[in-house]
């Protein structure tokens, strides 16, 4: 197999950019198809190796994915031609409709499309609860710290980075001393080694310049520093108000960090720092931004980028141009620490086999998600099912029966996520008429 040319990648990157709905499952498969069983790039073994490193990674999976691949394909520049590629047409179309909802959300007739929207979206986040629930609670203890995190979250506010944290320390205490109650359950491999010779990258592919090299990493995490600090001084410098902007920078810098588990395991930190302490936006708009985050394609963590054009938009009077530039400085510092690792860690990886003490901590971290997404679904349905006070009389019966009708459709029907968010706005237009 000879190797793709940087300007066949490019041509397929750009249009994974455009087609990538589905979250990180449909996206991961739509690259599964394409280059591993119909083009032949690189085969199943290396694709999974690959995976498998991605899915320890905070951050959006598929894009660090899309990264890796094009590192091994075309170095430096193909990581960043793939995983530039995979966020920027989902970014642009986010500003335009992020335009849109500020511009004409408060008509009635638009409100009330977000209105039938939003019980959808309950639905597709107990949905992925459910799916993240199958894939990470294999034991009793997975069982126990996923309650253990609801309750830290929702009971006593603990943020999201220390439930993380402490996992990860309780992680290593257990599996210093008790190994037998921590067994991992990761079973995957790679049966797929035949004919490895008709793929491009293959077991037997080598790369330069791979292993550990501390003068390589130190470089690579200054290069880093200085991509990260650089707009961090032009704020300082230029505008006006260098607190909000460094609040907003530091605040998605952190989210990016401990986004294990996707994006629907940052979001409840999200929204509550977001919401509830720095008052950027609403309970509402945030599952608002929710919904046009699954309408569009690109890693579903595109979510964040919502909440910072709304932070900019507020903050500076309702600006669409202050907004814009919330929105690009939210993507910038949510997807440069996914860079650094695949382009830091990628040449390490790939002289080493996954590490097995690792996956089994990292186990634990994904059970804990299952709480904290847990507490997600309650957070969103209150603000969903009671939008004024929560008591009996301003119940929202309609809505819990669209949330069901909701499960039905989109787990036993099957039906796409994008044609069923459209289906719920025209459910929300028949309910505003009908109620008039």
């Amino acid at each position: 197999m000879e190797k793709p040319s940087f300007h066949q990648a490019l041509k397929f990157w750009l249009k994974l950019g455009f087609i990538s709905f589905g979250g990180p499952a449909g996206q991961i498969a739509i690259m599964h198809e394409f280059l591993v069983e119909k083009k032949k790039w690189i085969s199943e073994g290396r694709f999974l190796h690959a995976l498998n490193y991605c899915m320890m990674l905070p951050g959006p999976e598929a894009q660090q994915m899309a990264t890796y691949i094009g590192w091994m394909l075309h170095g430096i520049r193909g990581g960043l031609a793939a995983g530039l590629l995979f966020i920027l047409p989902s970014m642009f179309i986010l500003f335009i409709l992020c335009s849109i909802y500020v511009t004409y959300g408060q008509m009635p007739i638009i409100n009330a499309m977000f209105e039938g929207i939003k019980p959808a979206i309950i639905a597709i986040v107990i949905l992925a609860m459910v799916k993240i629930g199958k894939k990470s609670l294999h034991n009793y203890l997975h069982y126990c710290i996923a309650m253990i995190a609801f309750i830290g979250i929702y009971f006593f506010e603990i943020p999201f980075p220390l439930i993380i944290i402490g996992t990860i320390f309780f992680g290593l205490f257990v599996l210093s001393f008790y190994p037998k109650f921590i067994a991992g359950e990761n079973k995957k491999s790679n049966d797929s080694e035949s004919n490895e010779e008709d793929y491009y990258i293959n077991k037997n592919t080598k790369f330069p310049n791979t292993g550990f090299e501390i003068f390589r990493v130190l470089k690579q995490v200054f290069i880093g520093f200085i991509f990260w600090v650089l707009p961090f001084l032009v704020f300082y410098y230029v505008t006006a108000d260098f607190n909000f902007w460094k609040q907003l920078i530091f605040f998605f810098t952190k989210a990016a960090l401990v986004t294990f588990g996707g994006a629907y395991a940052v979001l409840p930190y999200v929204a509550q720092i977001s919401v509830e302490h720095f008052k950027w936006l609403t309970n509402s708009q945030m599952i608002d931004g929710l919904a046009l985050g699954e309408s569009t394609p690109g890693p579903l963590i595109m979510v964040l980028v919502f909440v910072g054009f709304m932070a900019g938009y507020h903050h500076f009077g309702n600006s669409i141009l202050m907004g814009s530039l919330g929105l690009v400085t939210t993507t910038f510092y949510t997807f440069l620490p996914s860079f650094l690792f695949i382009f830091i860690g990628a040449p390490i990886i790939e002289k080493t086999q996954a590490n097995k003490k690792i996956k089994d901590i990292l186990s634990l971290v994904t059970a804990s998600v299952v709480g904290v997404v847990l507490n997600l679904t309650i957070y969103f349905s209150m603000a969903v099912l009671f939008p004024k006070e929560m008591s009996f009389n301003n119940f929202e019966w309609i809505l819990i029966i669209w949330i069901i009708i909701s499960l039905f459709a989109l787990q036993y029907f099957k039906t796409s996520m994008i044609l069923w968010i459209g289906m719920s706005a025209v459910f929300g237009m028949f309910k505003y008429f009908v109620g008039k």
